[in-house]
């Protein structure tokens, strides 16, 4: 049972780096997102990572709109729900190709235009 859990994290955090979440980005999102609303110290504590590591990630998360946290100090931050974070990458996905086919129409006119003013010279 307990291997089958390790490989359910492992295809989390799989995932989420294929989304591009770097993988202690990843660990600290699933980890706030199993347990619930932790403290930055406790983050340190639990996934055994230096403080250095934490907090710069914890701001890249926040940024993202995968972590929220509390005004009071010590900020305590929890998770948005995988369906949402999920949600979100696709829809970043999806603007990424819509700009890439565009890129490609853009393209392709100046290529054709480009082959025919130096066909006629």
């Amino acid at each position: 049972m307990k291997e089958s859990k390790r490989m359910s994290l492992d295809v989390l955090l799989n995932t989420l780096v294929d989304f591009g979440l770097k993988r202690t980005d990843a660990q600290i999102y699933a980890f706030l997102a199993k347990k619930g609303p932790k403290r930055g110290k406790d983050l340190v504590r639990a996934l055994k990572i230096t403080r250095q590591q934490v907090y710069p990630s914890l701001k890249k998360l926040q940024k993202r709109g995968i972590v929220n946290s509390t005004t009071k100090h010590p900020a305590v931050f929890s998770a948005v729900s995988i369906e949402e974070v999920l949600d979100m990458f696709i829809k970043t996905r999806i603007e990424e190709i819509k700009r890439l086919i565009q890129n490609k129409e853009e393209a392709l006119c100046k290529w054709k235009s480009f082959m025919q003013n130096h066909s006629e010279t």
